[in-house]
């Protein structure tokens, strides 16, 4: 695209955003619609994670709702959302019918920030709900940020403004909502709750249900589960838009250290889910960058992750953890700051930073199904960060939107 049509395309999507704030800016002087409740995850791009779990846990309490129960997806999503969830009602994001939708809506539930230009109804209720427990600096917390169109005291700025707007916010654990006091300069009201998207690790943590899970996901596969959840690492960017991707163990070698039949499950973040390798061992490995994150934990026998907070999640489920942080120094020193003291005696399981030490741990939970050494590591940290966790969370969240009331 030439840059004189960048401009163009540019100072038209100025115009219309004006034009939608202007159309807002009326609608929301008009009374609100009683059971008109709209739902958006990580702005738009799916129906998942906490809110997809509330929206779900209302339908069932009163089936009513899904007829006045929108989930806010941007228009590029639609289609393909459309068609994977035809039983849920779908507004296209910032459309004439969902700035009418939003303008008038008794609640919207939210697990991230809308834009601060846009506003709410001074009679809809907000309900954020966040998206994980944090290991990486947030908010006000953040030193340096590194984003275009931005200076780090406007990113602050912009973040406790959209914080004063949330009339609750979901806690998933003591920890969080402490840092999320500070990060957000957040006043409002907390729900101590845990995490929606959890209940199901709870509710549905079944052998019946883990074999109907296996057979969906990976077809025939009988033997025990690895997952690896690598997080995010911002300087991967070969060109933009195009990231590179490479394991840090030899799959060949992977597999000589763990029992006979083990699947392993790539899970890496979507930006780079192509550039996974995996030649030779397609009938060993699955790739599943967008699958449902809690369908993976449920069938999954150990979980090696690094820095992702994928942790506090899988810790709900008691279940064996190793953490291979090969770039230890360099992402915790240059690209984020933790919250969290990121070191073995923190840990659920063995912190390891070199491919001999991964493959070594490999080797106990081969022969012990578990990492024995960090029984008493892995029950303490089950304490700080689950003690909230019941199952119930989705549910509370809709009591309270059916009738206005806490818990």
């Amino acid at each position: 695209m030439t840059n004189s049509r960048q401009r163009l395309v540019q100072s038209l999507k100025l115009v219309a955003r004006y034009g939608l704030i202007v159309l807002n800016g009326g609608l929301i002087c008009l009374p609100i619609k009683q059971r008109l409740v709209i739902f958006e995850s990580f702005n738009g791009k799916d129906v998942n994670d906490n809110p997809a779990a509330i929206y779900r846990a209302l339908v069932r309490a009163d089936p009513q709702y899904r007829q006045t129960a929108y989930f806010s997806v941007k228009l590029r999503e639609y289609a393909t959302l459309h068609a994977k969830y035809p039983e849920i009602r779908l507004v296209k994001r910032f459309t004439p019918r969902w700035v009418w939708l939003m303008a008038r809506a008794e609640y919207w539930v939210l697990n991230s920030r809308l834009p601060n230009w846009w506003h709410a109804n001074r009679r809809t209720t907000t309900i954020q709900t966040w998206h994980g427990t944090p290991l990486k600096k947030l908010g006000v917390d953040i030193d340096h940020v590194a984003m275009p169109g931005t200076t780090t005291a406007q990113y602050h700025t912009d973040f406790v403004t959209a914080a004063s707007r949330w009339d609750y916010l979901i806690a998933p654990n003591q920890y969080s909502q402490k840092i999320f006091k500070r990060a957000f300069g957040y006043q409002g009201n907390f729900l101590p709750i845990g995490y929606p998207r959890n209940d199901v690790l709870y509710t549905a943590n079944t052998p019946t249900h883990i074999a109907t899970l296996k057979r969906q996901l990976l077809g025939d596969v009988t033997g025990p589960i690895v997952t690896y959840t690598p997080t995010w690492r911002d300087d991967t960017a070969v060109r933009p838009g195009v990231y590179r991707f490479e394991l840090p163990f030899d799959l060949g070698e992977f597999f000589q250290h763990v029992p006979e039949g083990t699947h392993l499950i790539i899970r890496p973040h979507y930006l780079v889910k192509d550039q996974v390798n995996i030649d030779g061992y397609e009938d060993r490995v699955t790739v599943l960058a967008e699958a449902d994150i809690a369908s993976l934990y449920l069938i999954t026998d150990l979980l090696i992750t690094d820095y992702s907070s994928v942790m506090f999640d899988f810790a709900n489920l008691n279940r064996p953890q190793l953490f291979f942080a090969y770039d230890l120094a360099h992402y915790r020193d240059q690209l984020r700051g933790f919250y969290f003291a990121y070191k073995s005696a923190a840990l659920p399981g063995p912190l390891v930073t070199t491919a001999r030490a991964f493959y070594d741990q490999l080797d106990v939970w081969q022969q012990a199904g578990n990492f024995p050494a960090y029984a008493r590591q892995q029950a303490a940290f089950n304490h700080r960060f689950c003690a909230w966790e019941t199952g119930t969370a989705s549910q509370r969240v809709a009591r309270l939107i059916q009738t206005g009331k806490e818990d």
